[in-house]
């Protein structure tokens, strides 16, 4: 009887799910970077860099920097030396620097000499690093 029982327990549950969507169906909810449009698709959002400041500054590249020892030097150099000039707390200046960097017609030590939209993002997140780097005094 309780074999029975739980037989026809099963077999409702099955029908139940099968046929009329009975019971609670978790569905993930969209993340904040999906839109749900009005047929109730989900859509990606556009990528964006990894990390971007509210000042529209690239602040973060999720790689792994690709800069030679020569190249991350003078860069590292070369934002000590931005730094310096603007008689500030290093550390408040990092996104100041890198949107410097991130101008068109830049392109220096502190970007390989290349202009930012040129560069790879790994040679972006080596940019990035070499401004964290000087700003924590951290430079060779």
């Amino acid at each position: 009887m309780r074999i029975q029982f739980l037989s026809v327990a099963l077999v409702t549950a099955g029908m139940c799910a099968a046929v009329a969507g009975c019971g609670t169906t978790q569905h993930p909810a969209p993340s904040s970077s999906s839109a749900t449009t009005s047929a109730g698709t989900v859509t990606p959002a556009p990528s964006a860099p990894a990390g971007v400041s509210p000042g529209g500054v690239t602040t973060k590249v999720d790689v792994p920097s690709a800069a030679t020892e020569s190249q991350f030097g003078q860069a590292c150099h070369a934002a000590v030396e931005w730094m310096q000039a603007q008689h500030a707390d290093p550390a408040t200046l990092v996104e100041p620097y890198l949107k410097t960097l991130q101008q068109p017609s830049a392109a220096g030590p502190g970007t390989f000499d290349r202009p930012w939209a040129a560069l790879t993002p790994a040679q972006q997140a080596g940019a990035i690093m070499a401004a964290e780097q000087a700003a924590r005094g951290e430079c060779g």
